[in-house]
């Protein structure tokens, strides 16, 4: 019955653009009960709670809180019906000081003035509350993380939340921070507070939740009681669906080593070394979950952020990639992940765009472009990427999203390239345009391209891959030949397992 439900959620849908994030997802929670909520990347977590905290609306769908259908339009309607969404970018100002973040946009007055006094007294009792031993006065630009997050939780305690849904709140603490954080859900969950915990660690899932409910492209994939919660149970229904689409990957024998990679470190993980390499003529995958730091590496590898060490070796040859126009010098080419932002200038042509990474080469002895060359490489690229465009004066911006990656990708081509690293290249594009681009990873690794491709698609990963790395919290939880390719033992390895789990 729903009345013996704090929060009912019953065949919610969301819809965006035609596309489902959300279809017909119920999910049930009680006073005082942790519920884990987990699935793959793109399985509908994330709309599902900004749907609860009055963030976005339901397409189709009721929820229910205390025995009444009700609609949550509005963060502040949330906070009315005690739901409160601890965002993983967490939303205080930092400029401000703790006790005047806990309390703002409801700050007591005296005289018609906001009280100062009150707030700081007040703000002490929910610091407590919180088991955080510090001045309401101080400076939340002067906390670690794990504090700020500590205040995010006090603030809504004393906003008298009765439900805090917490996005990946330990993806930034340490892991003395991290014990904190689970006492102090536990110290919750006895006072009677519900937690809805979202994370991609499925041994925290594990230590906290009461239950999990499993989501998996968008539709519930099951719900497991704590006795039930283990590790294969989890991953078995966060994966459990056939392949969807065909991938025409032949894989062939590599040549020799291209991309050496030995204890290199990346600034966002400094405590993880990693180490492989990939041939010429081979497609290595890189899988691991949100936030598992292979964007970092490939960022590394071209030169936008400095490695703090370690040893980057191309064809032998140890390179020192101070930017990115010492990698393009040495032979390595970079699709990004955000196309718009960082692989183009949607305000310029095709043929701008196409040429931009070739300006030192195209150039003539006095400096000036060389438009002759310009216009060829359009031509050539335009044809052999089937970019979908009046001509090569036609502005990026209003190409579809297909043909704004082909362009992205055939200005690489254009400087023959040695190693392709591409960051989820076919995001946001449609199947059509993701068969031409696997066809052409296919044609360029037989060409003897070696190509480092990230991707959260696991049909992708499993697809076009010869080999794939694991990432896991900044470090190589492992490597998988074709043979041994399954979801399973990738998503075992992504989440914290090991390869004799994933065997």
């Amino acid at each position: 019955m729903s009345d013996s439900w704090l929060i009912d959620v019953r065949d919610v849908s969301k819809k965006f653009a035609g596309v489902h994030a959300l279809r017909g997802v119920s999910l049930q929670l009680k006073a005082g009960e942790v519920l884990a909520v987990v699935g793959e990347n793109g399985a509908g977590k994330s709309t599902l709670m900004k749907i609860l905290a009055g963030v976005q609306q339901p397409t189709e769908g009721q929820v229910i809180v205390d025995g009444k259908s009700v609609t949550i339009e509005s963060c502040r309607s949330a906070m009315n019906l005690g739901i409160t969404l601890i965002h993983q970018e967490l939303n205080l100002a930092d400029n401000l000081d703790v006790g005047a973040n806990i309390f703002l946009g409801r700050e007591p007055t005296k005289f018609g003035l906001i009280d100062k006094a009150k707030i700081h007294r007040d703000a002490k009792q929910y610091l407590d509350m919180v088991g955080l031993d510090l001045s309401p006065g101080t400076l939340v630009k002067d906390l670690s993380i794990g504090k700020q997050q500590m205040v995010e939780i006090a603030k809504a305690l004393s906003a008298g939340a009765r439900v805090l849904i917490m996005d990946e709140p330990t993806s930034s603490l340490s892991s003395r921070e991290t014990e904190r954080l689970f006492e102090l859900v536990k110290g919750l969950q006895r006072k009677g507070v519900s937690v809805i915990y979202i994370s991609h660690r499925l041994g925290e899932v594990k230590e906290l939740a009461d239950r999990v409910c499993i989501l998996r492209d968008g539709e519930n994939a099951g719900d497991l009681m704590k006795q039930e919660i283990s590790h294969e149970n989890l991953v078995r229904l966060m994966v459990g669906r056939e392949l969807s689409q065909f991938y025409a990957h032949e894989p062939q024998k590599p040549g020799e080593v291209v991309l050496e990679v030995q204890d290199l470190v990346t600034p966002a993980w400094p405590q993880q070394k990693l180490n492989f390499s990939v041939k010429a003529g081979e497609i290595v995958g890189v899988s691991g979950l949100v936030g598992a730091g292979r964007t970092e590496m490939l960022q590394v590898l071209f030169g936008v952020d400095p490695a703090v060490s370690g040893r980057i070796a191309l064809e032998g040859e140890q390179l020192s990639l101070s930017d990115p126009q010492a990698a393009i010098q040495s032979g390595i080419a970079l699709v990004p992940e955000d196309r718009k932002q960082h692989g183009l200038i949607v305000d310029m042509s095709v043929r701008e765009n196409i040429s931009l990474a070739g300006l030192k080469r195209n150039q003539h002895v006095a400096g000036f472009l060389n438009s002759r060359r310009e216009g060829a490489d359009t031509v050539e690229m335009t044809e052999k990427m089937r970019i979908k465009t009046p001509s090569g004066e036609q502005i990026a911006r209003y190409l579809s999203g297909g043909n704004q990656q082909k362009v992205v990708i055939g200005k690489w081509l254009a400087l023959g390239p040695k190693v392709l690293l591409l960051d989820e290249p076919t995001r946001g594009i449609d199947i059509g345009a993701k068969q031409e681009i696997y066809h052409l990873m296919e044609q360029l690794a037989k060409d003897g391209v070696a190509i480092l491709f990230v991707s959260s698609e696991m049909e992708e990963i499993l697809g076009m891959s010869d080999r794939v790395l694991v990432m896991h919290e900044g470090r190589l939880a492992g490597e998988l030949s074709r043979t041994q390719l399954s979801e399973e033992s990738i998503m075992n390895l992504a989440t914290g397992g090991t390869l004799a789990e994933s065997a």
